[in-house]
């Protein structure tokens, strides 16, 4: 039967199908409701359902009540690939919402990511996130071990104490630069019980083996140093935001701002502060490094057992 020929509701399908197959519609993905079909094809209401029960009888699409109708999970292939389960596809629609949830945030702050923003970023129903992530806070996790999880450890690590507990910290903060809202969803109080995070405090717990330390003085060292670069970092977002906004870097806003500070410290009514900052050039990165030298400088002064 040719396309001219086809009754209506084949050609809606054929049309839909095609989108399938080429992955325009992906699984977990939401069709056009009956409503819209009978409004964008002119057909009746009966039509609409009917090219929607000939996508279901296939195997395409399935009927989610209080959702819509959504693509199914993918057949096998004619290579011979076996389907993909239910959980493997749910794993996989979960990876898509969270790679969509970090692009966001990365954009334009974690205050900008909503479930209904992340929806209609995924061309998909708000209400068919809630099938992959149950709460946004599960989401934030995910994004949060999603981010970690960018750059690994090595399986290899640097052989001296110190130089692994450097490097774990730098991973760290080349994170928080790339993701300026992760600090921000950080906390010490209440961590986020994520695997790649708890990998850092692993990697400190391990370099400070044998070194004569106690079990609590090492756990208290490992968070403290996850802590301090997370601290560090929590104005990233926030300065993200302001360069974002008004379109003045936080250098140029410094410049502009040094006629005012001159004003306040040439008087003399700061002296140490006025003698300090000629010779001073602060940066995130070097007080970064200024705090990191003294925290492992005064973390080497509790080992009493010397390194191998």
């Amino acid at each position: 039967m040719t396309e001219r020929t086809q009754a209506p509701y084949a050609r809606i399908a054929a049309e839909l199908r095609g989108r399938i197959e080429r992955g325009e519609l992906r699984p977990g993905d939401r069709v056009p409701s009956t409503r819209a079909i009978t409004q964008r094809w002119g057909v009746a209401m009966a039509t609409a359902s009917k090219a929607l029960a000939t996508l279901g009888q296939e195997g395409l699409v399935r009927a989610v009540p209080g959702v819509g109708t959504l693509v199914a999970a993918r057949p096998a292939t004619s290579q011979g690939r076996r389907p993909a389960t239910a959980a493997e596809d749910d794993s996989a629609q979960r990876g898509r919402i969270v790679r969509a949830a970090v692009a966001i945030a990365d954009a334009e702050g974690l205050t900008a990511l909503t479930m209904r923003r992340l929806a209609a970023e995924l061309g998909v129903s708000a209400m068919s996130l809630y099938r992959h992530v149950s709460t946004k806070e599960q989401l934030v996790a995910l994004m949060a071990d999603a981010a970690f999880g960018e750059h690994a450890l090595p399986e290899r690590p640097p052989p001296h104490w110190r130089e692994r507990l450097e490097l774990s910290a730098a991973l760290q903060w080349r994170l928080y630069r790339a993701h300026p809202w992760l600090a921000g969803a950080m906390n010490l109080n209440r961590p986020l019980l994520i695997p790649n995070g708890i990998r850092h405090i692993d990697w400190a717990l391990a370099a400070l083996a044998g070194l004569g330390l106690d079990d609590d003085t090492r756990m208290h060292a490992a968070v403290t140093l996850f802590g301090y670069v997370r601290g560090h970092a929590v104005d990233l977002e926030p300065e993200s935001d302001a360069a974002r906004t008004s379109g003045v870097s936080g250098q140029e806003w410094m410049r502009a701002q040094e006629t005012r500070l001159a004003a306040l410290v040439d008087g003399g009514a700061f002296p140490a502060f006025a003698e300090a900052r000629a010779d001073s050039a602060l940066t995130p990165e070097s007080l970064l490094q200024y705090g990191l030298t003294a925290l492992l400088d005064g973390l080497a002064l509790r080992i009493t057992t010397p390194p191998n």
